[in-house]
């Protein structure tokens, strides 16, 4: 199982380091350029006709990452327990559903050259289609353990004791969805900035995915302390994901950089974020998603600050929201607002990471 990990992240990095270039050659023949904003930082200008939609690559290298590694662990190993599980089945129809959602913005906005793309109520009733549609999916499919792919717990590092119930439940990840594809969303605003933040955390979730599995009440001798094993329905299965995501974004960060060959656009926006959140719900690591994807936290709370205040007050607190756009307006260059922002990503993943192994120690 081990080797479907090392395979699925080979496999997507691969795929989007060939595939994307196709694709902009696709986009840019058929002339699908960004949109720039006038009052945006000027320097912003010269990216206007850019392709855009490329969220698509990392989509398509992803899904077919986890599947061809599949194949090809049992093609190896034809004893090896290669198939797909509900838990990895659902996390990635979330990350199409949203990102087919982001797609038709896009397309509307780009094609239809309609510069608000869909209308917020048709954008949100496809978000909550979706999301409700994988809230509710995810309390089925019960193992011989009776575990589902999510829980109605809530959780930090493991489950609480608090049961909310499955109306609640789906109230929550709904939530969650939401909140974390619109962070993402807002963070996309410069050259691979989302791209590579979101590469730190799926790093985090590969490594997760394989401690839970070695560590997993399913596998433990000693049940007489259950809070020192982990009550995940496919742990290891998470981590094949988390790591298709991995090499499939990083293959994408190629062509992102800065200067961007390529945006994700709201296609890829919405698929990490949603995606994010559904490896959080069936990993029970919900509410530490907030401290792993922080840099996410941190420029929606920068948005949110600016319109309350300009909404109460009549001020702004920042130059422009979101905050990576503050900053350049003070004079910082993309590319070190990127890689600042990227090491504020990687202290944020240490530290969760570091808080998931210290709620273990603590329980052993």
């Amino acid at each position: 199982m081990m080797k479907q990990i090392l395979f699925a992240g080979v496999i997507g990095l691969f795929l989007t380091l060939i595939g994307t270039p196709l694709l902009i050659k696709l986009l840019a023949r058929k002339g699908y350029g960004q949109y720039i904003r006038d009052d945006g930082p000027r320097e912003h200008h010269s990216k206007r006709g850019t392709p855009t939609m490329g969220g698509i690559a990392f989509i398509l290298a992803t899904i077919a990452a986890y599947f061809l590694a599949k194949v090809v662990t049992s093609a190896l190993d034809e004893e090896a327990n290669a198939a797909p599980t509900f838990s990895g089945v659902l996390v990635l129809g979330l990350m199409a559903g949203m990102g087919l959602v982001g797609f038709l913005d896009d397309y509307i906005k780009i094609v239809k050259r309609r510069s608000l793309g869909l209308r917020a109520k048709a954008k949100m009733a496809g978000q909550l289609i979706v999301g409700i549609a994988f809230a509710v999916l995810s309390l089925q499919f019960a193992d011989s353990r009776g575990q589902t792919p999510a829980s109605t717990k809530l959780s930090f590092i493991t489950d609480f004791g608090w049961t909310i119930g499955p109306v609640l439940f789906v109230v929550w990840a709904l939530f969650m969805i939401l909140a974390m594809s619109n962070g993402v969303n807002l963070t996309d605003g410069l050259d691979g900035l989302a791209t590579g933040a979101s590469v730190l955390v799926f790093g985090a979730y590969t490594f997760i995915g394989v401690w839970q599995f070695q560590e997993s009440c399913a596998n433990a001798l000693d049940l007489t302390n259950p809070g020192a094993c982990y009550e995940v329905r496919d742990p290891l299965d998470l981590a094949v994901v988390a790591s298709a995501l991995m090499g499939a974004c990083l293959g994408f960060l190629w062509w992102n950089t800065s200067p961007a060959k390529i945006f994700m656009g709201d296609t890829g926006s919405l698929a990490l974020g949603g995606v994010l959140a559904g490896l959080a719900i069936c990993s029970r690591t919900e509410l530490l998603l907030a401290i792993l994807g922080g840099l996410f936290v941190l420029i929606t709370m920068s948005v949110v600050i600016q319109v309350g205040s300009f909404r109460l007050t009549g001020k702004r607190v920042f130059r422009m929201a979101p905050l990576q756009h503050h900053f350049e307006l003070k004079g910082w260059s993309e590319v070190l607002v990127v890689v600042r922002f990227w090491i504020i990503q990687g202290i944020c993943v240490i530290v969760g990471l570091g808080l998931f192994y210290a709620g273990w120690a603590a329980e052993k």
